[in-house]
């Protein structure tokens, strides 16, 4: 609090911006209620030395056993964690509601309670509807502790009796604290629980699992603090009318971010899906125009996927442009290139573009996929059958080479595709005696990868359309 005399400073929960008066919004990140009274003024007395737990020791002498992963016996989400969940590691799992959090949460303390206590907290259900999940996906265990609490005492109490080596808190905006101020999944609220549950996960080198909302845009609620605090931030993903679903890593500080796991959401439960390829590619005898296959890489998975467009006529003065699992910004930049460039005629056209199977296809070698799709869309023309598309279009129409060519042509002709477009200068040829790659660069524009696949290289777009038309 201030000091006699002294006018009291305000600054914001979210952000870190100050203000002399209190106001309801921040005027630099716009948040709602994040604006508090700043105890920690200038010229205020200086911290004294407290008690310290463990001495200073040189890096070298610090064990890193303890900081090693267990898996949790869903091999889907092993792969985005980066091998499992690791002792005292505070791991957030954010997405819409309904789209199966909670059953892969349960699945999981059941296959770990095999071999540990687990705790579950539910703050939005019953024990009853837990139970009865539980008795539907088959996650009934002996070691497995459930117990519905809303307030941060009571379930440091669970902790305290239990001693469970996981917990997994569902959801952490439904769990209150006498100690603090506001409403449980309020801003000061959300920090204050979440920061108690972090530190007694540190404390007693137990894994915490915590379950987060989303806002209406995707993004997870409440401060931004929660994410700078805990160690794993996860987001599942899905379209709720199919059954596939996927978790990403937004944040790991043990291991990779850019893994993606793949699971089947059924009435039984939740299962990972470890071959997902072939999943995000429609099949159909004859090739019908604006489709186009590509091949995206997710950590260290190559995934064929589809874009779909449609060009349509229109009267309207300002045609629309809309994009499902595609990086609008890139899919505007494709289009502009394809009209400067390759003089295609989309002022007076409706232009949609698509993934198919729910996927969101970030990565910049879909470009030249989403551009032939387009074209062929709006030339009513198929592409050839059989064939995928790597490649990054830039602003001047050239094609840029993408990282892990090769292995997303190996996925291809792995999965019954017979030939591929890639640009100029991103393939490698030839096998040494022993077997592997010589890192060879290939002459011409044309090279086998494997029996019966043909590669075909390309240096701009014109050379691309050429190609295919």
């Amino acid at each position: 609090m201030a000091k006699a005399g002294q006018k009291p400073g305000y600054r914001c929960g979210e952000c870190g911006w100050r203000t002399t008066k209190w106001v309801g919004r921040c005027g630099e990140c716009q948040a709602w209620g994040s604006v508090e009274e700043d105890g920690a003024r200038v010229g205020a007395k200086l911290v004294q030395p407290g008690v310290v737990t463990a001495p200073a020791v040189p890096i070298g002498q610090v064990k890193a056993e303890v900081a090693f992963a267990r898996t949790t016996g869903v091999s889907e989400l092993d792969r985005v964690l980066g091998g499992g969940l690791v002792p005292g590691a505070a791991v957030l799992l954010a997405g819409e509601p309904g789209i199966g959090k909670s059953t892969l949460l349960l699945d999981v303390a059941a296959k770990l309670a095999g071999q540990e206590t687990v705790l579950y907290i539910t703050g939005e259900e019953s024990a009853a509807q837990v139970r009865l999940r539980a008795d539907r996906i088959g996650a009934v265990r002996d070691r497995l502790f459930l117990a519905a609490e809303t307030d941060i005492a009571a379930l440091m109490t669970h902790v305290e009796a239990v001693q469970p080596r996981l917990l997994v808190v569902d959801s952490v905006q439904t769990i209150g604290s006498a100690q603090s101020t506001g409403t449980p999944g309020g801003v000061t609220q959300v920090r204050e629980v979440a920061a108690n549950l972090i530190r007694l996960a540190k404390e007693r080198d137990m894994s915490t699992v915590l379950v987060g909302h989303v806002t209406k845009d995707g993004s997870i609620a409440g401060p931004r603090v929660l994410e700078h605090l805990v160690d794993v931030v996860l987001q599942f993903e899905g379209d709720r009318q199919s059954r596939l679903r996927m978790v990403r890593a937004v944040k790991n500080r043990f291991g990779p971010t850019d893994e993606v796991g793949c699971f089947d959401l059924h009435e039984r439960g939740i299962e990972g899906i470890t071959d997902p390829s072939g999943l995000f590619v429609s099949r159909r005898r004859d090739p019908v125009p604006g489709t186009c296959v590509t091949v995206t890489v997710e950590g260290t998975r190559p995934i064929p996927a589809e874009v779909q467009a449609l060009v349509a006529r229109t009267e309207a003065q300002q045609p629309r442009r809309s994009s499902s699992g595609l990086d609008p910004f890139r899919v505007t930049m494709v289009l502009a290139v394809l009209e400067r460039r390759l003089n295609a005629r989309l002022g007076g056209c409706d232009v949609f573009t698509a993934t198919v199977g729910g996927i969101r296809l970030s990565d910049p070698a879909v470009d030249l996929a989403t551009m032939l799709a387009v074209a062929s869309a709006a030339g009513d023309k198929p592409l050839p059958s059989g064939m995928v598309v790597l490649g990054e279009v830039g602003l001047a129409g050239e094609l840029r080479p993408v990282k892990d060519v090769r292995r997303r042509l190996m996925e291809a002709a792995r999965l019954g595709f017979t030939r591929a477009l890639v640009p100029s200068g991103s393939l490698m040829s030839g096998v040494d005696e022993g077997g592997k790659g010589s890192l060879v660069p290939i002459g011409g524009r044309k090279a086998n990868l494997a029996p019966g696949f043909d590669v075909v290289e390309a240096e701009n777009v014109w050379d691309a359309l050429t190609h295919v038309t």
